[in-house]
């Protein structure tokens, strides 16, 4: 909720640099960022500090975000603990046909699951750095955001008392559904939106991994994806309607079905497992642009959500944060507000090509389960040019690791 000005019967204000709304990998990230450099902030999160930490979520990281992870003091645990990923597999026609990106590009994936880069972010932000988070508020709303004088409220958990906190700006990292997209009405921004009009049911199995690589089934049935999370735990899924409920899916039916989509000659039958997530999303993307308004700046899924297609919306997440962070630094501490005012726009250019990329690359999933003869046709003809033309290759690769220079 945004409102022009606190409730009544207020209690005395706190005073900070940067409120941050939302404790996931951005928002987490820039209070990390804040506090290396000696800036209060205050974090708020509606959820508790455990269900943050347990909350199962993407777990691709790309190079560049890793490296950018480094240089801030925050990947110690991710360097030592995550898997390299060096290619993935299409299977499609009855066959398997391997992708070695790393040999293309010399570069790879981390694979390491966001709840525990969450856990190592809250660990490095609280207990190292000594911020301040407050988790499990209520009814937070962003007051005056239009002014050089915005404040943040909520209701605390133990009192039920509303506290105030009057700041210079506000991050709002809250995700798709957070009161921060919702102050940036449409007359303050725009949000472009696409709908895929499918649906994927998100699985995750307690099971090992079938494969040393993440695995796309490209299938009249429709798509399926094979996703490594841990040595235990793999992440799977299946194209479904939109809307589905999950409970059309007994795990015998999710075996089947898996087993069919991602089948291929010589290859070994999938190890399969207790289903412990079993969830419908539907496919959409959206952009809200410009990402700012007044002293609000938003960052994450509450700027740009991209459907998990690509594995892209950590990455972006990291990249607001890496931006955004820096760029509040070098205002606070030296009056340098150059990043601040290019923030947007330096975020959206890579947010539009993963958009891109992952609507390419949609189409080459879902074409042939389309039900029309054209498309089909088109999605089978980008899937052999992959494995035909070295330049195509490089090109996917490249875009499939984030690794243009254009940034």
């Amino acid at each position: 909720m945004t409102a022009t000005s606190p409730r009544p019967g207020s209690p005395s204000p706190e005073r900070f640099p940067v409120v941050v709304v939302g404790a996931g990998p951005a928002g987490l990230t820039v209070g990390a960022v804040l506090r290396a450099a000696h800036i209060d902030c205050v974090v708020l999160e509606t959820e508790t500090r455990a269900f943050i930490e347990h909350r199962p979520r993407a777990g691709v990281i790309e190079e560049w975000a890793v490296r950018g992870l480094q240089q801030r003091g925050l990947a110690a645990n991710l360097l030592e603990r995550a898997e390299l990923h060096t290619a993935c597999e299409f299977r499609f026609g009855g066959e398997r046909h391997r992708l070695p990106y790393g040999e293309l590009t010399g570069r790879h994936h981390f694979v390491y699951p966001q709840p525990l880069l969450v856990t190592d972010l809250v660990r490095e932000y609280v207990d190292v750095r000594g911020g301040d988070a407050r988790f499990a508020v209520r009814d937070v709303e962003l007051h005056d955001l239009g002014t050089d004088r915005p404040s943040v409220s909520y209701t605390c958990p133990e009192t039920g008392r509303r506290r105030l906190l009057h700041c210079d700006f506000v991050v709002g990292a809250d995700g798709a559904r957070g009161v921060s997209r919702a102050a940036l009405v449409p007359e303050r921004a725009g949000i472009a939106r696409h709908d895929y009009g499918i649906g994927w049911l998100a699985l995750l199995a307690e099971a090992p991994p079938s494969s040393d690589c993440v695995l796309f089934g490209i299938h009249p049935r429709g798509f399926a994806g094979h996703m490594p999370r841990s040595p235990e735990v793999t992440r799977y899924y299946l194209q479904c309607p939109p809307g589905d409920d999950p409970e059309n899916w007994p795990h015998e039916r999710v075996w089947a079905e898996l087993h069919e989509r991602l089948g291929a000659a010589g290859v070994p039958a999938l190890t399969e497992g207790k289903l412990i997530e079993k969830r419908v999303l539907d496919m959409h993307d959206y952009v809200v642009e410009p990402m700012t308004y007044g002293r609000l700046f938003l960052a994450g899924d509450a700027a740009h959500l991209v459907a998990p297609i690509a594995a892209k919306g950590m990455n972006l997440a990291l990249h607001d944060a890496f931006l955004l962070g820096d760029a509040l630094v070098a205002y606070l501490s030296e009056g340098d507000g150059s990043g601040l005012g290019g923030y947007s726009q330096a975020c959206l250019r890579r947010v539009w090509d993963y958009q891109e990329f992952s609507q390419w690359l949609a189409e080459v999933y879902h074409g042939t389960a389309a039900g029309d003869p054209f498309r089909a046709g088109t999605a089978l003809a980008r899937l052999r040019r992959l494995f035909t033309s070295p330049a195509a290759a490089a090109a996917f690769a490249e875009q499939y690791l984030g690794t243009a220079e254009r940034y």
